[in-house]
Protein backbone atom coordinates (compact mmCIF):
# COMPACT_ATOMS: atom_id res chain seq x y z
CA UNK A 1 0.00 0.00 0.00
CA UNK A 2 1.04 3.59 -0.65
CA UNK A 3 -0.01 6.95 0.80
CA UNK A 4 -0.30 9.80 -1.68
CA UNK A 5 -0.98 13.50 -1.31
CA UNK A 6 -3.49 13.82 -4.14
CA UNK A 7 -3.58 17.62 -3.89
CA UNK A 8 0.16 18.06 -4.44
CA UNK A 9 0.85 14.93 -6.48
CA UNK A 10 3.44 13.70 -3.97
CA UNK A 11 4.21 10.33 -2.42
CA UNK A 12 4.26 10.27 1.38
CA UNK A 13 4.95 6.55 1.76
CA UNK A 14 5.45 3.63 -0.59
CA UNK A 15 5.32 1.10 2.27
CA UNK A 16 2.14 1.89 4.19
CA UNK A 17 0.89 -0.34 6.98
CA UNK A 18 -2.68 -0.01 8.20
CA UNK A 19 -3.61 -0.50 11.85
CA UNK A 20 -7.37 -0.91 12.01
CA UNK A 21 -7.85 -3.54 14.70
CA UNK A 22 -7.90 -2.75 18.41
CA UNK A 23 -4.58 -4.43 19.15
CA UNK A 24 -2.79 -3.02 16.08
CA UNK A 25 -3.98 0.50 16.96
CA UNK A 26 -2.97 -0.01 20.60
CA UNK A 27 0.55 -1.09 19.66
CA UNK A 28 1.11 1.42 16.86
CA UNK A 29 4.83 2.05 16.53
CA UNK A 30 5.66 1.11 20.14
CA UNK A 31 8.68 -1.13 20.32
CA UNK A 32 10.08 -0.02 16.97
CA UNK A 33 13.52 1.59 16.82
CA UNK A 34 12.85 3.89 13.87
CA UNK A 35 10.48 4.69 11.03
CA UNK A 36 12.55 4.53 7.85
CA UNK A 37 11.99 6.90 4.93
CA UNK A 38 9.18 5.65 2.71
CA UNK A 39 7.36 3.85 5.51
CA UNK A 40 4.24 5.00 7.36
CA UNK A 41 1.53 3.73 9.66
CA UNK A 42 -2.11 4.66 9.10
CA UNK A 43 -4.25 4.24 12.22
CA UNK A 44 -8.04 4.15 11.87
CA UNK A 45 -10.17 5.15 13.60
CA UNK A 46 -7.97 7.62 15.44
CA UNK A 47 -8.39 11.12 16.88
CA UNK A 48 -5.26 11.23 19.06
CA UNK A 49 -1.77 9.77 19.26
CA UNK A 50 0.66 9.61 22.14
CA UNK A 51 4.40 9.23 22.11
CA UNK A 52 4.78 7.69 25.57
CA UNK A 53 7.36 4.92 25.39
CA UNK A 54 8.57 5.99 21.94
CA UNK A 55 12.27 6.42 21.17
CA UNK A 56 12.09 8.80 18.22
CA UNK A 57 10.03 11.68 16.81
CA UNK A 58 7.52 11.35 13.95
CA UNK A 59 5.45 13.58 11.67
CA UNK A 60 1.69 13.21 12.06
CA UNK A 61 -1.18 14.04 9.70
CA UNK A 62 -4.77 13.85 10.96
CA UNK A 63 -7.43 13.42 8.27
CA UNK A 64 -11.21 13.20 8.04
CA UNK A 65 -13.18 10.34 6.46
CA UNK A 66 -12.66 11.80 2.96
CA UNK A 67 -8.89 12.02 3.48
CA UNK A 68 -8.75 15.79 3.87
CA UNK A 69 -5.91 16.79 6.19
CA UNK A 70 -7.30 18.58 9.24
CA UNK A 71 -4.08 19.03 11.22
CA UNK A 72 -0.39 18.30 10.88
CA UNK A 73 2.25 17.99 13.58
CA UNK A 74 5.89 18.01 12.51
CA UNK A 75 8.46 16.18 14.63
CA UNK A 76 6.15 15.08 17.44
CA UNK A 77 8.64 14.15 20.15
CA UNK A 78 8.69 11.20 22.55
CA UNK A 79 6.55 11.81 25.63
CA UNK A 80 4.18 14.16 23.78
CA UNK A 81 0.51 13.91 22.74
CA UNK A 82 -1.38 15.26 19.72
CA UNK A 83 -5.12 15.21 19.07
CA UNK A 84 -7.64 16.36 16.50
CA UNK A 85 -11.30 15.90 17.55
CA UNK A 86 -12.73 15.75 14.00
CA UNK A 87 -10.22 13.23 12.66
CA UNK A 88 -11.19 9.81 11.32
CA UNK A 89 -7.61 8.55 10.93
CA UNK A 90 -4.00 9.54 11.34
CA UNK A 91 -0.86 8.89 9.34
CA UNK A 92 2.37 8.49 11.30
CA UNK A 93 5.33 9.38 9.09
CA UNK A 94 9.12 9.74 9.33
CA UNK A 95 10.26 13.19 10.48
CA UNK A 96 10.62 15.53 7.52
CA UNK A 97 7.96 13.88 5.37
CA UNK A 98 5.41 16.67 5.85
CA UNK A 99 7.94 19.34 4.83
CA UNK A 100 9.39 17.32 1.95
CA UNK A 101 5.92 16.74 0.45
CA UNK A 102 4.57 20.22 1.38
CA UNK A 103 1.61 18.50 3.07
CA UNK A 104 -0.63 20.99 4.90
CA UNK A 105 -4.18 21.12 6.26
CA UNK A 106 -6.66 21.11 3.39
CA UNK A 107 -4.70 18.65 1.25
CA UNK A 108 -6.33 15.33 0.39
CA UNK A 109 -4.49 12.08 1.17
CA UNK A 110 -5.37 8.80 -0.53
CA UNK A 111 -4.37 5.20 0.05
CA UNK A 112 -3.49 3.31 -3.13
CA UNK A 113 -2.26 -0.14 -4.03
CA UNK A 114 1.46 -0.27 -4.83
CA UNK A 115 1.97 0.77 -8.44
CA UNK A 116 -1.50 2.38 -8.70
CA UNK A 117 -2.24 6.10 -8.51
Amino acid sequence: MRLLNQTRGTLLADRLKIADSFFCRLRGLLGSHSLPAGEALLIRPCKAVHMFGMRYSIDVAFADQAGQVLKTVAALAPGRLAKCPGAAWVAELPVGTLAATATVPGDVLVVAQAGVE
